[in-house]
């Protein structure tokens, strides 16, 4: 690939069985797509590992079995998982998983996870990932978030940061995260800016044009640009790259 936009592909989400034919679920199914991605230009993976009844899990069994299955199919390609609270639905559960991740063999451990700064607990959160040697990738939904970021002190710390708008109108996305963008201002670690839903290709657009890190798969939109419904994640990537 010659084009110089970094695309993470997000593969799955928290999205259910059934709401896409070839929406990966298993860690196999996650190995697939993410070689495909890989071919289509990708260069990161995020992911929501299952257990075995289908439910989003943080066990370090299932993140292990997950992250090992794709390295192996794409060994270039930096993986996070996800920390999102309702996985657990307890913190302290939470975090005693991400420490047990720390025991995973180097294959099986993720690169970086995401964290949302709207949660209670994203600071020990945060913590607990540092000390497993996890690298952290802060989730900013609103300028509320961007302002408790940097409050704490800990964007020096984080890997990347993602400015993440939820489905709403193009026009508010682009105003909400330019406004997220223009706080956090140009210094400190790598900005990844991504929508979901209405707001997942304008952000793709804007991203794109500002230099930023995109994000595209299944978890943030299931249509193509031009609106009809993408055949899989390699594919969205794909078009995320298509001038």
């Amino acid at each position: 690939m010659t084009d110089a936009r970094r695309i993470q592909a997000c593969l799955n989400g928290a999205r259910p069985q059934g709401f896409h034919p070839r929406l990966p679920l298993t860690p196999a199914a996650l190995a697939a797509d993410a070689a495909a991605c890989a071919d289509a230009g990708a260069v990161a993976l995020h992911l929501h590992p299952r257990d075995a009844s289908g439910a989003e899990t943080l066990d370090p069994a299932d993140i292990g079995a997950a992250v090992a299955a794709v390295r192996n199919a794409a060994p270039a390609l930096h993986i996070s998982v996800s920390t999102g609270a309702w996985i657990t639905g307890d913190d302290a559960r939470r975090r005693a998983c991400i420490r047990g991740w720390a025991a995973l063999p180097d294959a099986a451990r993720p690169d970086e996870a995401s964290v949302n700064l709207s949660e209670a607990d994203a600071p020990a959160v945060i913590a607990a990932l540092h000390a497993a040697g996890i690298g952290v990738e802060a989730g900013l939904a609103t300028l509320a978030d961007a302002e408790r970021l940097l409050a704490l002190g800990l964007l020096p710390s984080c890997r990347r940061v993602l400015v993440e708008i939820d489905d709403m109108p193009p026009d508010a996305a682009l105003g909400l995260a330019e406004a997220i963008l223009a706080r956090l201002g140009t210094a400190g670690p790598e900005q990844q800016l991504h929508g979901s839903g209405r707001s997942a290709w304008p952000l793709a657009r804007r991203g794109a044009a500002l230099g930023l890190m995109l994000r595209i798969g299944l978890e943030d939109v299931a249509e193509l640009p031009d609106g009809s419904t993408a055949p899989d994640n390699a594919a969205l990537v794909a078009a995320a790259l298509s001038p």
